[in-house]
């Protein structure tokens, strides 16, 4: 028996979910056609990723700007929680759903670590009774408008292990359940005393 809290991290895309939420999200917050034509404009920087020219976080700024971009953070958030109560749950993996409850009725402390946006990730982890959040977040100008640009690192690698531990201390002083089903997520697994890659039991 120990008396180390216990912590499980979810990731979110792919691993309670079935796809990624992003595009779906910027499609009902910006429409189809603006969305289509952003991830056009991205195929360079896409192309140079392959080649270590470009990152992930310079194609999703980029997205970001020509779809969100100039809005009011407002009117996004708005949208976010839209999403987040009328889209969100048809996605969702029901066997990733029966785990995180499994988690929730043991008493665990549960957290979400994803790259996806604060705008509609923190309003689905309130509705679902997740204790913390950890994701990439919109910055905004000093005209309360989204610039297109993250506040921070892109939520992914290295930069989950580094928040999750900036949240809850020493490493030595929890116990961590770590669910993800990414490269994005490796870092993440790799401090988990129960690390699960793409299964949950």
């Amino acid at each position: 028996m120990t008396d180390k809290p216990v912590v499980e991290a979810f990731d979110f895309d792919g691993t309670l979910t079935h796809h990624d939420t992003l595009i779906p999200f910027l499609i009902d917050a910006a429409g189809p056609w603006k969305v289509s034509c952003s991830i056009l404009k991205q195929l360079p920087l896409m192309i140079g990723y392959f080649f270590g020219l470009s990152t992930r976080q310079q194609i999703k700024e980029g997205l970001l700007q020509n779809t969100i971009g100039g809005i009011p953070l407002e009117i996004v958030k708005e949208k976010g929680k839209e999403f987040a109560r009328k889209k969100i749950r048809a996605k969702l993996k029901p066997e990733a759903m029966r785990k995180l409850q499994w988690h929730q009725n043991q008493g665990h402390r549960c957290i979400l670590v994803s790259a996806n946006l604060d705008v509609y990730l923190e309003p689905w982890s309130q509705m679902e009774k997740l204790q913390d959040t950890l994701c990439s977040i919109l910055q905004v100008d000093d005209k309360g408008r989204i610039t297109g640009f993250l506040k921070g690192k892109n939520c992914r690698g290295e930069e989950k292990t580094k928040r999750l531990l900036a949240l809850l201390g020493d490493r030595k002083s929890f116990i961590l359940y770590a669910y993800g089903d990414s490269k994005g997520d490796k870092e993440m697994l790799e401090i988990a005393d129960f690390p699960f890659y793409r299964k949950f039991d």
